[in-house]
């Protein structure tokens, strides 16, 4: 019998906003962000035109779904005016269906001018906030490049909590500059005092095309790693964060909706300067990347010709696309396991072969020996990472390239 060939399934969709403007940019940031120190003002109105013209290029992949989430990031999303915000939604439901109670995130900096906008970032719709903190000690933020200190960083959860936000997720790093395993534990302690519904808890990594790559300083040796791990994920347990990703920790039905799309292999449209997306067509029966203009002076030359010539009722064809090209049949498993392996829920076999289109039983030999090792278990057709297998992520993937 000819085997069943699995259908290219549509996904949920969310929708990723970037803001690429920074006050100062942090020596171990890899991301597409470019400083602003205040040379005047920010050009929010234009941007925000461009944001939406941007998105009426890309309506075609929505395909009647319902926007889940919303995630804005950065830069320093939180540099944008609150009434930047209120008309890029008004602006946004008028082209897109968000869900009944969507999940709208916006990633802020904990200084004082920003904190001073959370009431009205709330009040425009913004329901979750993700502070990045990345440490309460003093040198350990000079040693970041961070332009707050660690009273900005108190004084902004006490801020977001006043403003009305319930959903709150901290931004923490540890393996900094010299640091101990009793430093990083009170920077873990620190946090979950302020009860955070979520914390991103992650290993500083030396990323190319940073600062740090060029000038690297001196980070904790191995066996110093290894006990922060191990003593904050036993802290983490305890106090009621359950890790249902490498690196993300929350209380129960407080997980990340828009990163749990995201690893899940759903879709999500990307609007801004050098915003990704990752889009099924299954009418086409392919999965395409797409990623957008990356300097903002580009991103918004491209908006100026786009909205001239909608003016006179010309279609400007794609003014924001940097490139887009669709995923080869032999990069799905890979970029498939790379997100769902991450999860603590692993993944099903129906799952893999619905939003790839491909079949499973190709890669059977290769979980088997994964099992066998101690780095995958398959309960029925679910398959899940093992907490040896965290450890060992890199190696787990590579099985299936």
């Amino acid at each position: 019998m000819t085997p069943k060939v699995p259908t290219l399934a549509l996904p949920p969709l969310s929708l990723y906003i970037h803001v690429p403007w920074c006050v100062r940019k942090c020596p171990y940031c890899d991301f597409n962000s470019h400083e602003h120190e205040g040379a005047g003002e920010l050009p929010e109105e234009d941007y925000v035109s461009a944001l939406l013209d941007d998105l009426q290029h890309d309506l075609a992949y929505v395909q009647q779904r319902e926007i889940e989430s919303i995630f804005i990031g950065g830069g320093t999303p939180s540099l944008l005016s609150a009434h930047a915000y209120d008309r890029l939604f008004n602006g946004l439901q008028k082209s897109l269906h968000f869900s009944r109670d969507i999940e709208i995130t916006l990633e802020a900096n904990p200084g004082t001018a920003e904190r001073e906008k959370f009431a009205d970032y709330y009040s425009a719709g913004i329901n979750r906030l993700s502070l990045g903190i990345q440490s309460f000690d003093p040198q350990q933020l000079k040693n970041l490049g961070r332009i707050h200190d660690q009273h900005d960083a108190e004084r902004a959860i006490d801020y977001a909590r006043k403003a009305g936000f319930n959903r709150l997720n901290l931004d923490l790093m540890y393996g900094l500059q010299e640091q101990t395993p009793d430093a990083a534990l009170a920077d873990l302690h620190k946090a979950i005092r302020f009860a955070p519904e979520h914390l991103s808890w992650y290993q500083l990594t030396i990323e190319p095309n940073t600062a740090f790559y060029k000038h690297t300083p001196p980070l904790p040796p191995e066996d110093a790693l290894i006990d922060m791990q191990d003593a904050g994920l036993a802290l983490l347990q305890e106090q009621g964060l359950q890790r249902y990703e490498i690196s993300a920790f929350a209380r129960e039905g407080e997980a990340s909706r828009h990163n749990l799309n995201y690893w899940r292999f759903g879709d999500y449209l990307g609007i801004g300067a050098g915003a990704h997306a990752k889009l099924t067509e299954p009418h086409k029966n392919r999965i395409l990347r797409l990623r957008k203009r990356k300097q903002p002076t580009h991103y918004l030359q491209a908006a100026k010709h786009s909205l001239s010539q909608a003016s006179t009722n010309l279609l400007v064809r794609y003014p924001y696309m940097a490139d887009a090209n669709p995923i080869e049949s032999q990069d799905l498993p890979v970029e498939f396991l790379l997100n769902a392996l991450r999860l603590r829920e692993g993944f099903s076999i129906s799952q893999f072969e619905s939003l790839t289109g491909l079949p499973f039983s190709g890669h059977l030999k290769q979980v088997e020996s994964l099992q066998h090792q101690g780095l995958l278990t398959i309960e029925g057709e679910r398959i899940t990472t093992t907490a040896r297998g965290y450890q060992f992520l890199n190696t787990v993937l590579e099985a299936f390239l």
